[in-house]
């Protein structure tokens, strides 16, 4: 697998500045062949071939490199991480980093540790949680220098639920496509959780365009502590959405 699906895949990488070792993309060819083969009885990902898993999911997961500054030494958690997407991949692209992937439903949890296992990712860490309740605990709140989430909700939404992760000065990555409708309801939640838009950055602006058309990373940033109230129950939510 890793010498046709995964061809291009460390070529893309370094065009956006991140170098992956032959042992890093045999790791990623490894992860790939067990979703596909999990997948089979579990529904973790609509995207079996390959050559997209390639670049759906392992290169739109190392984008993130390219949407902020990295030490390589980042604490990170990935908020309803599915199939461990892009928690895991940023674990093999960086090594030193160490990453906690929250996913609320339990047979989801179970194949990200089996992953994590195959792998032999030792600064994974996988949380059967809800992230608002995740967030409230002293181990977890205002711990982490990045949070990410590819397919979680709202950039509102995302911002309620990512920042109060974060220290001051820590980035929310969140994937999206078209934002323009949401926008103004994300700088609301934004300024009622201590953060702010630093940058939106689209694949496009990384030589991705064709690879991967209509991607953006919203970059938030947290400038303040989240109040205690946040984030707040799923009731609340609904009673009083952004």
């Amino acid at each position: 697998m890793r010498d046709s699906a995964f061809a291009a895949l460390g070529r893309d990488a370094a065009a956006i500045g991140l170098r992956l070792t032959d042992a890093q993309l045999d790791l990623c060819a490894r992860y790939a062949a067990d979703l596909i083969d999990a997948t089979r009885t579990i529904n973790l990902t609509a995207i079996t071939d390959p050559d997209q898993i390639a670049v759906k999911h392992f290169l739109d997961s190392f984008t993130a490199y390219a949407a902020r500054p990295w030490t390589g030494h980042e604490k990170i958690v990935d908020v309803g991480s599915g199939a461990g997407f892009p928690g895991l991949p940023l674990q093999i692209a960086l090594p030193g980093t160490r990453v906690t992937c929250v996913e609320a439903t339990g047979k989801k949890a179970r194949a990200i540790e089996r992953f994590r296992d195959l792998l032999g990712l030792a600064c994974a860490d996988v949380q059967n949680a809800r992230a608002e309740e995740l967030a409230r605990l002293p181990a977890h709140r205002a711990r982490y220098d990045v949070a990410t989430a590819r397919a979680l909700g709202s950039l509102a939404e995302c911002a309620e639920l990512l920042l109060p992760f974060l220290r001051v000065g820590g980035d929310a990555i969140v994937w999206k496509g078209r934002i323009e409708h949401e926008l103004p309801s994300a700088h609301k939640a934004l300024a009622s959780v201590g953060g702010e838009i630093a940058s939106i950055v689209p694949t496009s602006s990384l030589g991705l365009g064709e690879r991967l058309p209509g991607r953006q990373l919203v970059v938030m940033r947290k400038a303040r502590p989240t109040p205690e109230r946040y984030p707040r129950t799923p009731a609340e939510v609904k009673r009083r959405p952004w």
